[in-house]
C-alpha cells in the first residue's frame, strides 16, 4: 500500500475515533467539529479513489 493511501486511511481512521470520542463525552460542540472533520477525511479519501465506509457514529 502507497504512502498516500496508508495516510488517507489513517486520516478516515483518526477521525472516526475523535467522532467516537466527542460522542461518548456528550460533547454537541466536539462532535459537530470531529464530523466535519469526518467528512472532509471521508471526501478527500474518495476523491482519491479510495473507498471507505461511513460510519453513523452517535445517529439514532
Amino acid at each position: 500500500m502507497g504512502e498516500v493511501v496508508e495516510a488517507l486511511l489513517a486520516r478516515v481512521r483518526a477521525a472516526r475515533a475523535v467522532l467516537a470520542d466527542a460522542v461518548a463525552a456528550d460533547d454537541p460542540y466536539a462532535v459537530a467539529v470531529a464530523r466535519d472533520e469526518m467528512d472532509d477525511a471521508v471526501r478527500f479519501a474518495r476523491r482519491h479513489g479510495l473507498d471507505v465506509e461511513v460510519e453513523q457514529v452517535g445517529e439514532e
